[in-house]
């Protein structure tokens, strides 16, 4: 087996990269980095029915947008069917493996019968020792089935889950090769690992049992077998198998969410691996702490609301340029990113710029950051949102039409000179300031909710804010 750690992440491409393929990619990925080797990617795409050109495009965006490189071309299991097939026949050769006549009738046979005899259903291995010279000669289907051992165990030495036994009674003599000729999963993904020099296979625990029938097709070729390491799975906040409820969907909809793929990737790590009790960790330190003995042997809970929280962590925390251009990326994609890209120019986006620290203090997504941003796009008159017109009554304008001449008379206009000005305005009318306030928030931005009153009308200018208060003045 090769010095250098090789991983490789191999996702059937019959959809998205959903969520749990996602955080085995990132394990695969970590553990690659951590190790000073690389990560390999593998298309399992022997399944041609369900096979999908665009669901490969979509695994390779998901993987390229949370940052998860891969070293050199993606390769397709497809394309091995011949190699599958010469070691298939390589077992037969060796005594290993043999070809079994078995038809379709006599299958079903035998799981009847089994289940009679209250017996979980196998193939009995009728043809496993017959002579060769025994078989039709006409052209009966054939499938090649590998000589499970009878006796004893098949043990599992696992990273996560610790010393595994599987007796080989449960094992029965599996397909290696259908008979028209194309290999099974088991058989394919065996070869494959082999020949691309995989050194470590990290995967969920649902692969566990599979690792034991594919330790026999190991031995069987006298091939080193690789590190096994099976994590466990994603479960929902409830505990409940992980679903569409849960946030088992595909990695694009958490960048259509306006999640930052930093923050999924420091959230997806802490979902089967910790490190103490630290939460929010950059990937430069993750990698240099990532391994086997950080994980947990208990299923995860993916939980919205953490996901949410370290997503503002990460949003409050990015300098304000990366931002904008991070939200740039997802405008087309993010609720209320249309009318920002529609309305885009250079001083708008410089506008937005300038509005990103009191934007990005209430906001946890970066749809939060679009709807907030809104009111830089929006034209006059505004269109005001039913809780800004609740604000705006009677005597909401007439706040903002007495305010109007102290801001109108300002020789300076930036956040401190407002600040000054308003508060100065609500003193002497022995008002609160949030009562002076939230006319002027209502009326700037036609929201009821939004950044703080005096960064909005900084960002906005002196033209547009006092053209927008005359607006709604009584």
């Amino acid at each position: 087996m090769s010095s250098k750690v090789v991983t490789r992440f191999a996702p059937s491409p019959t959809g998205y990269l959903h969520i749990g393929g996602a955080r085995t990619a990132l394990f695969n990925w970590l553990f690659a980095k951590a190790s000073g080797g690389e990560m390999l990617l593998r298309i399992e795409d022997t399944d041609r029915e369900r096979f999908s050109e665009d669901a490969v495009s979509a695994i390779k965006d998901g993987l390229t947008w949370l940052g998860l490189d891969w070293q050199g071309e993606a390769i397709s299991q497809f394309s091995g069917a011949g190699r599958h097939r010469e070691v298939a026949e390589a077992l037969v050769d060796k005594g290993e493996a043999y070809y079994c006549y078995a038809t379709q009738e006599e299958l079903v046979q035998m799981r009847e019968d089994a289940k009679a005899a209250g017996l979980p259903p196998r193939y009995d291995g009728r043809w496993r020792d017959c002579d060769p010279s025994n078989a039709p000669s006409d052209d009966t289907p054939r499938v090649i089935r590998i000589k499970a051992p009878k006796d004893g165990e098949t043990v599992v030495e696992d990273q996560v889950q610790g010393t595994v036994r599987f007796p080989n009674k449960d094992l029965d003599d599996f397909i290696l090769l259908r008979s028209d000729g194309t290999p099974t999963y088991m058989h394919a993904v065996v070869v494959d690992d082999h020949d691309m020099g995989v050194t470590h296979i990290i995967r969920g625990d649902d692969h566990l049992t599979n690792a034991a029938r594919q330790q026999i097709i190991y031995a069987a070729m006298g091939w080193d077998i690789p590190v096994m390491c099976h994590i466990p799975l994603i479960h929902g906040a409830d505990g409940a198998k992980l679903s569409k409820r849960h946030g088992a969907i595909g990695v694009e909809a958490y960048r259509a969410m306006g999640y930052l793929p930093e923050a999924l990737r420091n959230y997806l790590v802490r979902l089967g691996w910790a490190h103490g009790d630290d939460e929010i960790m950059s990937t430069e330190q993750i990698i240099g702490w990532f391994g086997f003995d950080g994980m947990n042997k208990a299923a995860a809970r993916f939980d919205f609301a953490k996901l949410e929280n370290l997503n503002g962590h990460y949003i409050r925390h990015c300098d304000d340029e990366s931002l904008v251009i991070a939200l740039e990326a997802v405008l087309h994609e993010v609720d209320g990113g249309d009318l920002i890209s529609a309305n885009m120019t250079e001083k708008r986006r410089k506008q937005l710029v300038e509005a990103m620290p009191g934007l990005k203090e209430r906001a946890k997504t970066l749809k939060d950051l679009a709807q907030g941003a809104a009111f830089l796009f929006v034209e006059r008159p505004l269109d005001l949102d039913e809780k800004a017109q609740g604000i705006l009554d009677e005597e909401g304008r007439e706040i903002v039409g007495k305010v109007l001449p102290a801001l109108e008379n300002l020789s300076e206009w930036d956040a401190s000179s407002v600040d000054i000005c308003i508060r100065a305005f609500a003193e002497s009318q022995e008002m609160k300031l949030g009562k002076v306030a939230q006319p002027l928030r209502a009326a700037l931005t036609g929201r009821g909710v939004s950044p703080g009153v005096f960064d909005v009308l900084a960002v906005l200018g002196r033209e547009e804010s006092l053209a927008r208060l005359r607006d709604n003045t009584v």
